[in-house]
């Protein structure tokens, strides 16, 4: 399976909640695979705990590489063992395996041409027969990746059968609308897709949003706010759940969501059971939220028909 993450803008936790949800499948035995496909930013790595690559891989062997003709293979590390991170070197013996293919530090975006799609169509066809899951992160907003992603998924000679888009939003007015712009607009996922070969009804069966950062104002946690700031939180989250409705972005086709999180607002990184149980630094929510997530992705009968 392969799954695309992405979002019209930044900020909105594509990356590490991707990660997040990539970490509790192999935790769940699944062989799990991390694309960094947002060339102008490669910083998956630091989310992995590999310092050595937080802004991207220095041997130019990186995902930036491969697509230019440069190597013939991408760099893939093991995360298990190449982390940082105590927490994670010491895997359970149930886990999958876990990889992340870094992008190259100082790598930029690039106009697509047929060599790179033919890489992409290749590098695609290897990680479905090697892994169980691969989510490739993308860029926000309307990238060369995404379109080259749309491109190697359409047709006869897609190189899966099971592609799944993820599209990351905030809990916010200018948020849910711009999701709604890139899914649904003028040379968005949708129309972009269409014109590359993709059945709109099919396409759009394999999309799912995920809400961030989302505020419940009915949580123990805002009860020291003034009455007068509650009634206005409420009145708030009605007025973006009609939005998200009447966008097409209800609870129908939402994945799931993650509550907004201090830890991870400072501080990007996977939450291993040690953050939850030991240094108690995780929101227990927090992590549910990201094993819910990791559950339903893999769930067929979420994804049937809407």
């Amino acid at each position: 399976m392969l799954v695309f993450a992405t979002s019209d803008k930044g900020g909105t936790g594509r990356s590490v909640t991707s990660s997040n949800i990539l970490y509790r499948l192999a935790l769940n035995g699944y062989n799990v695979c991390y694309l960094d496909f947002d060339f102008g930013s490669p910083t998956a790595g630091a989310i992995f705990g590999i310092d050595a690559i937080g802004r991207g891989t220095s041997s130019r062997r990186g995902l930036h590489s491969y697509f230019e003709g440069e190597v013939a293979e991408p760099e893939s590390l093991n995360v298990w063992t190449s982390s940082d991170r105590p927490s994670l070197r010491n895997r359970s013996a149930s886990a999958g395996r876990m990889v992340l293919m870094p992008g190259d530090e100082g790598g930029a975006e690039f106009t697509v041409d047929n060599g790179m799609t033919e890489r992409c169509r290749q590098l695609f066809l290897r990680l479905e027969e090697e892994y169980d899951v691969s989510i490739v992160d993308l860029s926000a907003g309307r990238s060369y990746a995404l379109r080259m992603a749309l491109e190697v998924t359409a047709g006869p000679r897609a190189a899966t059968q099971d592609a799944r888009w993820l599209i990351f939003h905030r809990w916010t007015r200018q948020h849910v609308v711009a999701a709604n712009g890139l899914v649904y607009g003028e040379r968005g996922l949708l129309d972009s897709g269409i014109k590359l070969g993709h059945a709109e009804e099919e396409l759009l069966d394999r999309i799912r949003f995920i809400c961030t950062a989302m505020i419940d104002p009915n949580a123990p946690d805002l009860s020291g706010l003034r009455s007068t700031q509650l009634s206005w939180l409420i009145e708030r989250n009605e007025d973006l759940l009609d939005l998200a409705a009447r966008l097409k972005l209800g609870r129908s086709m939402r994945l799931g969501s993650v509550p907004l999180d201090p830890m991870l607002q400072w501080h990007e990184q996977l939450l291993t059971n040690a953050d939850q149980y030991v240094r108690e630094v995780a929101n227990a929510a927090t992590v549910e939220a990201f094993a819910s997530l990791a559950e339903r992705l893999v769930d067929d009968a979420v994804w049937e028909r809407l």
